[in-house]
């Protein structure tokens, strides 16, 4: 791909869109990180002001908010690959969600739009215990969830960007379909009393039912966000993503990272002591 014009990165100071943004500066590539505050803007709910944010960019990297999974974002994701056909765009690569229909649905009409296409699949962060909404309950010493003993295998998200920055920035990955985790299976339980080990100090982990969990979100986060967190509960987590993947070593030849690795560095910054 030319170095020429800037890779956009839609979602540009999000979790993985920040991480991509400076891997491809790291490797010279000018980059244009767009949000809802930066000029150009880009806002999922206002499409008139798209065609500014792609004018002059030689691929994308999307991160469709709050997630694929909501309705219209199938919409969204075919219109904004028909603007991207138009402005002659090489490549899109779309960040998108295990195991979610509606996500599937949103990689099909990129898949059919005629642009060079890759997807990174994707399910539980990492990260969702340190920079998501996990913290607090870590920092409190108890995460309640409403979430079994159905293990997940946790993905980080510097592997994600690794794979999404390999993507935009390399010849082989057009047109290829990755599905990333992390090398090892784990319940929420268990994620919970792996940090609390390192961390050395007691951090209990409660499953409280979908209702209680909803209930204690309400007004601290917006209702978009909490019906999806409700949706992937207790419908997303019911098995259909407890299978290691391996899509990191496939885009980039290596093993993908284990949550202690990351449970380690993470602990290492201080973010959990309280």
């Amino acid at each position: 791909m030319s170095q020429r014009d800037p890779i956009l990165i839609i979602g540009g100071g999000g979790k993985t869109g920040s991480r991509v943004n400076s891997l491809l500066q790291a490797r010279g590539f000018p980059t244009r990180p767009v949000s809802r505050s930066t000029t150009p803007s880009f806002d999922w709910t206002r499409p008139e002001g798209w065609t500014a944010a792609l004018d002059g960019v030689s691929a994308a990297y999307v991160t469709f908010q709050p997630d694929l999974a909501v309705d219209g974002a199938t919409e969204a994701i075919a219109e904004l690959s028909r603007l991207a056909r138009e402005k002659g765009l090489k490549r899109i690569v779309l960040l998108s969600g295990r195991g979610e229909p509606g996500a599937q649905r949103a990689e099909a009409v990129l898949q059919s739009s005629g642009v060079e296409w890759t997807i990174v699949r994707a399910s539980w962060f990492d990260q969702n215990f340190s920079e998501g909404y996990l913290i607090d309950g870590i920092l409190a010493g108890e995460v309640a969830l409403p979430a079994g003993p159905v293990p997940e295998p946790f993905i980080d998200i510097d592997d994600i960007a690794d794979v999404v920055t390999a993507a935009l920035s390399e010849d082989g990955h057009a047109n290829r379909l990755y599905e990333v985790t992390g090398p090892r299976l784990l319940t929420f339980a268990e994620a919970v009393n792996e940090i609390a080990r390192v961390v050395g100090r007691p951090i209990r982990y409660r499953q409280v039912t979908p209702e209680e969990s909803i209930g204690s979100m309400r007004g601290a986060a917006p209702d978009d966000v909490i019906d999806l967190l409700h949706e992937l509960f207790t419908v997303v987590l019911d098995g259909r993503n407890s299978k290691v993947m391996h899509g990191v070593e496939e885009a980039l030849g290596r093993p993908a990272r284990d949550f202690s690795d990351y449970v380690r560095k993470t602990a290492a910054t201080g973010i959990w002591r309280i």
